[in-house]
């Protein structure tokens, strides 16, 4: 945002990112913060004509007459959202308007702002090559997702409790890379969808309704643990409480869905607390990391496979310190030799 009020007003802006991250919104409230409407034009659904007008003879001449929605007499923030849809010949109509400000004869309102976004071509969506004449003419930013800055947002336009909680959890579930087949992904978008599902079910809602909605709405594996997290906030397993010494891991078969999310739950808060290096531990950490090995210790005789997982590199990369792993290795070979096997 502090980007976009500095160099927005001055030069236009694109804004990369995959789909449902937030770019619209991001724009809108930027608008909002300067004071200015924001009209938005959807590149893909645009032809030339929509954007130069048709033509009209005035005084023995021709002259093109832009839309109303762009030819306006005060300032304006000009929102051309998936800018890089376009065919060519749109892309070519939106030369001078993004360099100049201007559409033929008509001119933009001095202190009107013109933002594209667009999503990427890795991301699986519709997208075409952009000129070099039309990249040269705007400053480019790639837009990331921020779980702080989600929950934030999802505080004050009230996002459903049980959408917030689960996202503070496993703030890694966020979003997820679309997927290169057709099924739903995770999202800030699909997760403000699931929100506002819950809401209209509120007291009523069953847990096979809730299972329908999240599949409908998250990727598989997200869908399966936010059901598993729905059933754990509804019974006597809290991760803090294990942690604490207070409960053990749930252990019956038909909680293992839930055993599977607190495992993860509880490798998640390991990477957020451990330090990177063993130099950097506390006395709070050596308690943590020697009540964690208990735990794994007494996970992998409820399975040792989900003990496995707890243990290993994610999907994204992350991992629980090399310390702590080589810990691991020391006290628990029977889990790492099992692994490697």
């Amino acid at each position: 945002m502090d980007l976009l009020l500095n160099i927005a007003v001055v030069r236009p802006v694109f804004i990369w990112g995959p789909p449902g991250i937030g770019k619209s919104s991001l724009v809108q409230q930027f608008a909002d913060m300067v004071g200015l409407p924001c009209v938005s034009l959807l590149g893909s659904q645009l032809a030339p004509e929509d954007l130069i007008g048709v033509p009209q003879i005035v005084d023995g001449k021709s002259r093109f007459c832009p839309p109303s929605m762009i030819a306006r007499s005060e300032p304006y923030c000009l929102f051309l959202d998936e800018l890089n849809a376009c065919t060519h010949e749109v892309q070519k109509a939106f030369y001078s308007l993004i360099l100049e400000k201007r559409i033929g004869e008509y001119v933009l309102p001095e202190g009107s702002v013109v933002i594209g976004a667009g999503n990427r071509a890795q991301d699986s969506a519709i997208v075409k090559p952009m000129s070099s004449a039309l990249i040269n003419r705007m400053f480019h930013v790639q837009l990331r997702v921020s779980h702080r800055e989600w929950l934030e947002w999802a505080y004050e336009n009230g996002i459903h409790p049980l959408v917030i909680n689960y996202i503070e959890t496993r703030p890694d579930h966020l979003w997820v890379q679309p997927p290169k087949h057709e099924e739903p992904f995770s999202t800030p978008r699909s997760w403000h969808m699931l929100s506002d599902a819950l809401k209209e079910y509120g007291d009523q809602l069953q847990p096979e309704t809730l299972d329908i909605l999240a599949t409908g709405c998250l990727s598989p594996h997200h869908a399966g643990q936010f059901k598993a997290f729905y059933k754990q906030t509804n019974n006597k397993y809290k991760l803090k409480a294990i942690l604490e010494g207070e409960a053990g891991w749930p252990h019956q078969p038909e909680d293992r869905d839930v055993l599977y999310f607190m495992a993860q739950s509880f490798r998640a808060q390991l990477i957020k607390e451990l330090p990177e290096s063993k130099d950097m531990l506390t006395e709070h950490h050596r308690r943590l990391a020697h009540r964690a090995k208990a735990l794994i210790k007494s996970l992998s005789t409820i399975s040792l496979e989900i003990a496995q997982l707890s243990v290993a590199k994610s999907e994204n990369g992350e991992s629980l310190p090399d310390w702590f792993l080589v810990e691991i290795v020391r006290d628990l070979p029977r889990l790492v030799q099992k692994k490697e096997a």
